[in-house]
């Protein structure tokens, strides 16, 4: 780890985006994995006289909010919270309560696949004013939207549902997004759970697993997958999910738009590539805390690049450039 990029992100996340005081209890949740980035995290928030405390889980990988599942008032007792474990606890029981209670919680999924640490990344120092201000304009046109419809040259074209459903935004400041945040810059809708069908012909990156090679195709028929192309990049898809042991996680609960002109889709990063700037993804799995509500045992990102974007016909994004 390079310790002084990574010195750099954690100033950005404890100061900027936490805006943490003195006295105020941080609780960071992590894994054996990442140990090293908590401290660091903690040394940081100490520094501007906070009390931090660090929680290492027993479980790893895509099943680690399982325990905060189980044990829903497992944060309560901290003001602010980061979960900073490889994949993201936002959407488990404990971070929702906590929520709920007027807690302060960012979602900080440390995986990479490059070998670096997500803290020495150039796409934390994202202008968090011009990401509201973008995500703001977006909204406005999304809220009161029923049908977003996305297109690409590539061959996608899928239609999602929203009806009483509110687009929302993150951009890393907890203060900025009711309460809780990612550190992946967005607008998000949790879109109805048994609408979304067409056909994505995906040629981004697949959530934690990394960039597509080459791009392939996945149906959806009211809200679920009910098709993934027998390809090597779309049987890598379905051994993940089916990994879960869970049909849940085959539904389409989330649709997002990056708004992070620093971050790339490159497949190094999952947080980075679903906010690199212009790009779309679909979320899969639970989507409770973004206000939906669909339950399952995880959540993760379908990226995809250079789309057009629909609003009721209205055509907000062209080739993955935001025109209104």
């Amino acid at each position: 780890m390079n310790k002084e990029k990574a010195l750099r992100g954690a100033k950005i996340i404890i100061e900027n985006w936490m805006c943490l005081k003195e006295n105020d209890r941080l609780l960071i949740v992590t894994d054996s994995g990442h140990k090293e980035e908590a401290e660091l995290l903690k040394t940081v928030a100490e520094e501007a006289g906070s009390k931090a405390y660090i929680h290492i889980t027993q479980t790893k990988g895509k099943l680690v909010g399982v325990y905060f599942d189980a044990t829903p008032h497992a944060f309560t007792e901290y003001d602010y919270i980061i979960g900073a474990t490889d994949y993201s606890l936002v959407t488990t029981v404990a971070a929702r309560t906590a929520i709920r209670e007027g807690k302060k919680f960012l979602s900080l999924p440390l995986h990479t696949n490059d070998g670096h640490s997500m803290l020495e990344y150039d796409f934390l120092m994202c202008d968090t004013d011009r990401s509201r201000t973008a995500a703001q304009t977006l909204i406005k046109k999304l809220q009161h939207a029923h049908i977003i419809h996305v297109t690409t040259t590539l061959g996608t074209d899928i239609y999602f549902y929203k009806k009483e459903r509110h687009a929302k935004f993150f951009n890393g400041k907890v203060h900025d997004c009711d309460g809780y945040s990612s550190a992946s810059i967005e607008v998000y809708v949790p879109v109805q759970e048994d609408k979304t069908h067409g056909i994505v012909v995906l040629d981004g990156s697949y959530g934690y697993i990394g960039k597509v090679q080459t791009p392939f195709n996945i149906t959806f028929n009211h809200g679920k997958i009910t098709g993934i192309e027998e390809s090597k990049d779309g049987n890598i898809l379905k051994d993940f999910i089916e990994d879960y042991k869970d049909d849940k996680m085959y539904t389409a609960s989330e649709f997002g738009i990056g708004l992070n002109p620093l971050s790339h889709c490159d497949g190094n990063c999952y947080i980075e590539d679903e906010s690199a700037l212009g790009t779309v993804h679909i979320g899969l799995g639970r989507n409770l805390a973004l206000g939906g509500m669909w339950e399952a045992s995880g959540h993760f990102d379908l990226t995809i690049r250079n789309p057009d974007v629909y609003a009721d016909g209205f055509k907000i994004i062209h080739s993955g450039k935001i025109i209104i």
